[in-house]
């Protein structure tokens, strides 16, 4: 059965709605309660749902926006379920994502920003040039300087170490993109590289971002191969 998606306004989001999302991780982390997940409501702008005949499968909040100009897609939270469909419902939120970013940013380069709860994070970024941090490459000072205008929006700024784009856990719940499935291979390096941060008690988060063409713009799709239906500058592969 295909994963179906549909986004929508947050404000059109119901308490039912709430309620099923939640439901996704009750028993396991990151405990994303209705109460956390209401207040996300009214953070961010889209939300998108995923999926499988009557089975939610996946949902992310977002927003489209500029950051000091620059035409951005912020992932501000997303959950995907933990079974074999996976990594399908994931690539089906982004890509539909990435089809937003595409009308509202037509013939332009977008920025993907988000927090990743797991390396397994980073197979968002699958397809995506530019992605920062990513092992065994040295940040430049825009690259960090764009991780603290990133926290900044986020709300995040004081946890941020702006050399390896790692937030320090304060024990609270904290929203990003959480995601794993057993037979995904994560990209070479990121597990050796990430993995302790994601480790630590209270826990921490990575900041990502990814862009296609030129820097520092980056991540959406190219608004020339919008009919695509795998990233790279369109949808993830």
């Amino acid at each position: 059965m295909p994963i179906v998606v549909s986004t929508k306004d947050c404000t059109a989001l119901s308490d039912a709605e709430l309620v099923e999302m939640a439901d996704l991780c009750a028993e396991r982390p990151p405990g994303f309660d209705i109460g956390f997940l209401s207040k996300e409501r009214e953070s961010w702008v889209l939300i998108t749902h995923a999926r499988e005949g009557n089975k939610l499968r996946g949902y992310s909040f977002c927003t489209l926006e500029r950051i000091g100009g620059t035409p951005s897609l912020l992932v501000g939270l997303a959950l995907v379920d933990r079974t074999s469909r996976a990594e399908a419902a994931l690539k089906a939120i982004m890509a539909d994502q990435y089809r937003r970013a595409l009308l509202a940013f037509p013939d332009e380069d977008v920025l993907l920003g988000t927090r990743l709860l797991s390396p397994e994070g980073f197979r968002a970024f699958s397809g995506l040039q530019d992605v920062v941090p990513f092992p065994e490459h040295k940040s430049s000072g825009e690259e960090r300087a764009w991780a603290r205008r990133l926290s900044k929006r986020f709300g995040c700024e004081s946890r941020l170490d702006d050399r390896t784009f790692v937030l320090k856990g304060d024990g609270s719940v904290a929203g990003g993109l959480d995601f794993f499935a057993a037979k995904v291979k994560i990209p070479d390096g990121v597990e050796q590289h990430f993995g302790a941060a994601f480790k630590r008690s209270p826990p921490s988060a990575a900041f990502a971002e990814g862009r296609p063409f030129s820097f520092p713009y980056s991540s959406a799709p190219d608004s020339k191969s919008a009919s695509a239906p795998s990233p790279a500058a369109h949808h993830p592969p």
